[in-house]
C-alpha cells in the first residue's frame, strides 16, 4: 500500500486522486485531472498555449496568456479596450537628396517621429512580424535599396517564395530574414528603379502584397497587389495621403484635422503600378497578377472548384496572429464581408464579435455551432 501511494497521481488543481486507468492532462508541467482541465483551462488565442481560465489576460472576446498580452497587446488609456500592438514601425523621407530611414522595434504610438523642415514626402509603415525577428531592427520596414537611385521600400502583406528564390539562385542569401526583403533584392538585381524593374519584381514574388517605394528624388511608387490600398488627393492643399484601408484613413485624417479639407480618391486596382513625382503628377503602368488556387474550400461546398482569392487566403492564414480562428474568417467571407471589412474587424474584436453574432443569427444556431468555433 505504501508503494502504491508513492506512485499515485493527484490533480494539482483539486487534489483528486487520478486512477491508473484514468486520463489526465498537463498544464505548465503540472498534472491535472480531465474534469479540471475541461472546466478550468482555456487556450491563448494568439499562441495556442493552455492556461488557467483565471490567468487569462484578455477580454470577453479574446483569451491571452501573460506573455502574449505583455508583448503584443495594450489597452486604451481612455476606455480600456484591448488593442493589438504592431511589432515595429518606421518612416522614410528625403533629406539633402538622400533617403533617410528611421525605424524602431516598437509600436508606432511609442515612437516619436520627427521629419525635417522642407520634406516633400514621408512613407510610413507599421509591422506585424510574421517572419524575421522584430528585435533585429534590420528586419523591420522600411528597407534601404540601391539601384540607379537610392530608395526606401515597404510592404504590406506576406510573401512565401523568398526561400525558393534564394535556393534557386535568383537572389542571394541575406542576413535580413524578413520575407519582404526579396522585393528590394529583385529590384537591385535589375540595376534600376523604374516601371520595368517594378513589373519584374511584382511578377516574380508570390504572396499577397501592396508595395510602396520612395526614391531620393521624392517620387513615391505604389505597386497594388491583392492587399488593400486607399489613396486620397487633396487638390486644394497639394497633398496625397495613403493608408491600407478606408477605416484607418478616416481615423488618421480626423486626428490630423485633414478631414475638414475636400479630397478625392485615386482609383487603384490589382496589377496597377503608380508613380507620384514631387510635383504631384501621376504616371501609371501595370503588371500581370498571379492567380493562386486556395487550399481552403467553402464550408458549404463540396465542389473542388470553389476557392478563395489570394487576399482572402492570406487572411485565413494569418488571422491567428490576431487571436482569430480561421473558421470565423471563412464564415464572414462566405457571408459576403469584404477583405477590407474583415481586416478592420481583426484590429477591433468588438466589431468582429458583432458581425459573427449577426451572421450566426442569419445562418441559424445549428449551422453556426456545427461549422464554426471562434473564441468570442
Amino acid at each position: 500500500m505504501e508503494d502504491n501511494n508513492k506512485n499515485a497521481l493527484y490533480c494539482s488543481h483539486c487534489g483528486a486522486l487520478i486512477d491508473e486507468e484514468d486520463d489526465y492532462e498537463e498544464v505548465n508541467g503540472e498534472i491535472v485531472c480531465t474534469d479540471c482541465f475541461e472546466r478550468h483551462t482555456t487556450t491563448c488565442d494568439r499562441c495556442g498555449e493552455t492556461i488557467w481560465t483565471d490567468d487569462s489576460y484578455g477580454d470577453e472576446y479574446t483569451t491571452l496568456c501573460h506573455h502574449c498580452y505583455e508583448n503584443h497587446y495594450t489597452r486604451c488609456s481612455c476606455c480600456d479596450t484591448l488593442i493589438h500592438e504592431d511589432d515595429a514601425a518606421g518612416i522614410s523621407y528625403v533629406k539633402d537628396d538622400k533617403v533617410t530611414i528611421f525605424k524602431k522595434p516598437k509600436p508606432a504610438h511609442k515612437i516619436h517621429f520627427n521629419e525635417p523642415n522642407g520634406t516633400k514626402a514621408v512613407m510610413g509603415h507599421t509591422r506585424l512580424a510574421t517572419q524575421g525577428d522584430k528585435k533585429h531592427n534590420f528586419n523591420n520596414h522600411p528597407f534601404s535599396g540601391h539601384a540607379d537611385k537610392e530608395f526606401a521600400f515597404a510592404h504590406n502583406g506576406v510573401l512565401w517564395n523568398d526561400k525558393d528564390l534564394r535556393k534557386e539562385g535568383v537572389i542571394p542569401t541575406s542576413y535580413i530574414d524578413t520575407d519582404s526583403y526579396i522585393g528590394v533584392q529583385l529590384i537591385e538585381k535589375q540595376g534600376k528603379l523604374d516601371f520595368d524593374s517594378l513589373q519584374y519584381m511584382a511578377e516574380t514574388v508570390e504572396g499577397n502584397f501592396t508595395f510602396t517605394m520612395l526614391d531620393q528624388y521624392n517620387s513615391l511608387y505604389i505597386i497594388k497587389g491583392s492587399n488593400p490600398m486607399y489613396l486620397l488627393h487633396f487638390e486644394t492643399i497639394g497633398l496625397y495621403v495613403y493608408a491600407s484601408t478606408e477605416t484607418i484613413m478616416k481615423k488618421a485624417l480626423k486626428q490630423l484635422g485633414l478631414h475638414k479639407f475636400e479630397s478625392k480618391r485615386v482609383d487603384t486596382e490589382e496589377g496597377d503600378i503608380l508613380r507620384i513625382d514631387r510635383s504631384g503628377k501621376i504616371t501609371r503602368s501595370q503588371f500581370e497578377p498571379r492567380i493562386y488556387r486556395s487550399k481552403y474550400l467553402s464550408w458549404y461546398d463540396d465542389d473542388c472548384s470553389s476557392y478563395y482569392n489570394i487576399h482572402e487566403e492570406i487572411l485565413l492564414e494569418y488571422c491567428g496572429c490576431y487571436g482569430v480562428d480561421s473558421t470565423d474568417v471563412e464564415l464572414l467571407l462566405d457571408y459576403g464581408y469584404t477583405c477590407d471589412e474583415i481586416e478592420d474587424m481583426l484590429a477591433d474584436h468588438r466589431l468582429l464579435h458583432e458581425a459573427l453574432r449577426d451572421v450566426k443569427y442569419m445562418y441559424g444556431e445549428d449551422i453556426y455551432e456545427g461549422c464554426y468555433g471562434g473564441a468570442f
